[in-house]
């Protein structure tokens, strides 16, 4: 079954080398050829997901823009609509009107064409987005791609990056406290868990961190830029082959060295994100010019003895977290940031854990060992309410508090 019967079209005008063309080819049946040149179309593939009746519809569309209108929507990308900007391309509010004149706010990424990957991330993007659907993943509204001009629209996310709440807060910014954090670390756990166990085939992010977790109102969390997502090993294999890339500070060390990426190399980079959510650091600080400070390095040593643990939270906390909870959130991380792959757990246990610490919520009022109970027992729980699943889902390993 072909998961990207709308490569054809997206690819005629751009150049896209061989290893592309074997990623959005090679995984099904031939591509729809059939010619393009309307303004209003959609890009529709036929996707398989295993979430079941309950599942987000898998065929939902993205629109094909002009650039006048894109121009248009953006006041011709004003320097004051600008959200951000990265070494692919520049990020500006817009705002796009339907035939029935009802506005709506959009986010408008507009990527450097003189860098040679723009392409093939702009194709990668399109077809990801327009075929997976789920609560934690942006959605792609429609794209432009014209002459020298590559644009893609997004549904428009109002507070912005979890990176944005985390680092370099200004002084009159209220950190996020606790509860929030876990349940920015439980959806972003949801989304992952959507790639990897039921998409199908599943999806690689490869570039999980936490400047691509954007949050919208109550700060739900959504993964954004797919646009080094891969599709993941299929028919009983364990990885992929393919160039390393992806950012430094958040990329698996066994991909890194071997080149073979895994669904594991996506538990490492969330792994990182969590180590962010708690302690407030960034991955990696370049304040010091002399020596950069990676924070999984910072962090090891203080792994391997608990009594350590406190020294390790946000100090914009200012100790208002559950002390057994900071433990759990800790063991969760440091499982997820095991340098064997092997040894980290799979996405639907980080996603059991968190999912109950998020559950659990703090008032710093109220006696915390009253409030929080051990994870241990409610993983037990759900183990026991899932026995006899024949799924044939990998076991658990290493999973322990």
């Amino acid at each position: 079954m072909n998961c990207f019967a709308c490569s054809s079209r997206l690819t005629t005008d751009m150049e896209v080398n061989e290893d592309d063309r074997s990623e959005f080819g090679s995984r099904g049946s031939s591509a729809n050829s059939s010619g393009d040149g309307a303004r209003r179309t959609s890009t529709r593939g036929r996707f398989v997901s295993k979430a079941g009746p309950s599942a987000p519809a898998a065929n939902a569309a993205a629109t094909t823009f002009t650039y006048q209108e894109l121009a248009y929507a953006t006041e011709n990308f004003k320097p004051e609509f600008m959200l951000g900007e990265g070494e692919n391309g520049r990020i500006y509010k817009g705002c796009l009107q339907n035939t029935r004149q009802v506005e709506q706010v959009v986010a408008v990424k507009q990527l450097k064409r003189e860098n040679g990957s723009s392409s093939r991330m702009f194709l990668t993007e399109v077809l990801m987005l327009s075929l997976l659907h789920h609560p934690n993943t942006v959605d792609l509204i429609g794209y432009c791609a014209e002459g020298s001009h590559l644009l893609l629209v997004y549904e428009f996310m109002p507070l912005g990056s979890l990176e944005d709440h985390l680092h370099d807060l200004p002084p009159t910014k209220e950190p996020l406290n606790w509860n929030t954090r876990m349940k920015i670390a439980a959806g972003a756990a949801k989304g992952l868990e959507y790639l990897h166990d039921k998409a199908n085939p599943p999806v690689i992010h490869r570039n999980l961190k936490s400047s691509h977790i954007l949050l919208g109102e109550g700060y739900h969390p959504k993964l954004s830029d797919f646009g080094l997502a891969k599709l993941g090993p299929t028919g009983g294999k364990t990885h992929i082959s393919t160039r390393v890339i992806g950012s430094t500070a958040y990329r698996d060390p066994e991909y890194a060295m071997t080149g073979k990426l895994t669904l594991k190399s996506d538990i490492y980079s969330f792994g990182v994100v969590l180590l962010e959510l708690i302690t407030g650091r960034k991955a990696v600080d370049t304040t010091d010019l002399r020596e950069e400070k990676n924070l999984v390095e910072w962090a090891r040593p203080f792994f391997k003895d608990r009594r350590k643990f406190p020294k390790m939270a946000d100090p914009l906390l200012q100790g208002r977290y559950p002390m057994r909870g900071l433990y759990q959130a800790l063991a969760a991380a440091a499982m997820c940031l095991q340098p064997d792959a092997e040894a980290r757990p799979i996405i639907g246990d980080v996603v059991t854990a968190l999912s109950y610490l998020a559950s659990q919520t703090y008032d710093p009022n109220c006696n915390q060992n009253n409030v929080v109970v051990s994870i241990s027992a409610f993983m037990d729980k759900e183990a026991r309410k899932s026995n006899g699943d024949s799924s044939g889902r990998q076991k658990k390993k290493g999973w322990q508090f």
